[in-house]
Parts: structure tokens; C-alpha cells; sequence
């Protein structure tokens, strides 16, 4: 089963007669979406942070030592503006809406930009194990409780200036008066709170029902080696347990699995958006 056309028939078969469909997708899918992390879009948007701090992408300019909360907040404004709240629904997943919609699936994601739901996906069905963009939290989790970061991302990027901003426009912790972070898991204050622990309740109980027996697909969307064990392993064991499942994996770098499961397993290294739609459209006709 080596040509794309075989491979593309083979992924629709499994999916049409699918029990359930569990989708894990991490960056590469936001990247195949449109999301330029490195490329020219970022590289006009933050010149002045590359010109001055030799930033060679977004993800990478995330963990850099700024040396107060005026200038470390002031590039998460531009950073969560950009990849969160400016974009509309990105048509690769809207796609993947249409794909999977009038079937029984539920969503794992490591991506923190919530374009699942903005594409029309329901919270209920999806599982954002690393936190969101649009929210924040106390730095060191000395409450449970996260806010939405929308008016701050606002006002610092209307008052910023030579990327930094008035000390008056930085969050502060309503609780402990402490400064306040980005909601992504980067350390051991990630706060998970009620809606965490509910979304995660969900996809456990969606596991439990489906993953031990019946057809089941995992479709693995841009998965890498950046945090392994939250989706490609776990995805890599319910193929090996459950003979009747089948792991449909779209990766340009990291395609292959176990070769216990070789047999069920499809993998792409193709173009993600082209993969999705030729699927998409085999499930209209």
C-alpha cells in the first residue's frame, strides 16, 4: 500500500466504518493550517524582536529570560494576538470538521491556540491537555483559577512602544498579587482547573468505552517527539492492544510506528491539507 491513492482509500474505508474516531493533533497541524511559526509571516511581524534578540521563531522566542514583566508581556501580546485571537477559522480545520462531524469522535490536542473551537468544534468533545493561549494564570498556581487574557492582550498592544509597555498595563494575581502567566503548561504551576479536569474526565471515559474493542481510528495529526507521551505513544499502544484499531498518522518528519502495528497503520507524509481534503471529499460523495 504505497501510492497515495491506495493510501487515501485505505484511511476512508477505515474511517467510514469506524466506531469512534479520536483525533490527536499537535503543531504541525496549526503549521499545515496556515499558523507561521518561522517562516515570512513571522519574520515581518516580530523583525524588530529578531533584529534585536535573533529570535528564529516563535516557539523559541516563548522561553526567552526578559528582564522585567513590561517587556516579557509585550511580546506575548503580539505573540497570542497573532497565533490566537487575530486569525479567523483556518479552513484546514474546518475541513477536518466536515470530515469527522457526522461521526462519534472526540479531540486530544497539545496546540494551545483553540482553533479547534474556532472552526466549529465542540468544547465538549475536545481535551486541551496544555492550556490555551487566551488565558492566563497566577505565575506559580497559588489558586486554581484561570482568567481570560483578551483585554490585557489589548490594552499592551494598543499603549506598547520600543517593545515594552507602562507597568500599569501588566497582570497582576488577583489572589496572591504576584505577576501573572500565560496559561501553557511550561512548568510545574500549570494550573488544571475545573474545566481542565472536566475535559479530561471526558476523554478518559471516550477512551474507556472505545479504545479496548471495536473499530476504532486515531488519527494523529503533526504529532512529533516534543511531548511523546501525551498523544503518538498512547496512540501507539491502542493500536497494539486493540486489533480492531487502525492509527492513520499525518506526519512529514515522524511517519513511521511500531512495526508490530505496521499493518495498521497509514501513514502520510504528504501535504497535511491535501490528505484532509481528498478525504473530506471521498465522505460527500
Amino acid at each position: 500500500m504505497n501510492s497515495l491513492s491506495e493510501r487515501i482509500q485505505a484511511a476512508w474505508k477505515k474511517l467510514a466504518e469506524s466506531d469512534a474516531i479520536v483525533i490527536g493533533a499537535g503543531a504541525g497541524l496549526s503549521a499545515a493550517a496556515g499558523l507561521d511559526y518561522s517562516g515570512t509571516h513571522f519574520k515581518k511581524e516580530f523583525a524588530d524582536y529578531i533584529d534585536k534578540y535573533g529570535f528564529p521563531d516563535l516557539y523559541t522566542s516563548s522561553f526567552y529570560d526578559f528582564p522585567n514583566e513590561e517587556e516579557r508581556w509585550t511580546r506575548w501580546a503580539r505573540h497570542i494576538n497573532y497565533a490566537r485571537f487575530r486569525p479567523g477559522a483556518l479552513p484546514l480545520y474546518k475541513k477536518l470538521l466536515e470530515l469527522v462531524e457526522n461521526k462519534n469522535y472526540f479531540v486530544i490536542t497539545t496546540n494551545v491556540d483553540a482553533h479547534f473551537r474556532k472552526a466549529g468544534f465542540p468544547s465538549e468533545n475536545i481535551f486541551e491537555v496544555q492550556g490555551d493561549y487566551g488565558l492566563m494564570q497566577c505565575s506559580v498556581g497559588c489558586h486554581p483559577t484561570v482568567y481570560s487574557d483578551k483585554n490585557t492582550v489589548d490594552n499592551i498592544l494598543k499603549h506598547a512602544h520600543d517593545m515594552t509597555v507602562d507597568t500599569e498595563f501588566i497582570p497582576t494575581c488577583p489572589v496572591c498579587g504576584g505577576n501573572m502567566d500565560v496559561h501553557v503548561r511550561k512548568n510545574q504551576y500549570f494550573v488544571q482547573d475545573a474545566n481542565w479536569h472536566r475535559a479530561a474526565e471526558r476523554y478518559e471515559a471516550f477512551m474507556t468505552r472505545y479504545a479496548g474493542k471495536g473499530n476504532i481510528v486515531l488519527l494523529e495529526l503533526g504529532i512529533g517527539f516534543n511531548t511523546p507521551t501525551i498523544i503518538r505513544y498512547p496512540f501507539e499502544q491502542v493500536t497494539y492492544r486493540n486489533p480492531k484499531a487502525t492509527l492513520i498518522r499525518l506526519n512529514s518528519e515522524y511517519p513511521s510506528g511500531p512495526r508490530e502495528t505496521a499493518s495498521r497503520t497509514i501513514s502520510f507524509t504528504e501535504n497535511m491539507d491535501v490528505i484532509i481534503t481528498k478525504l473530506t471529499e471521498k465522505t460527500q460523495t
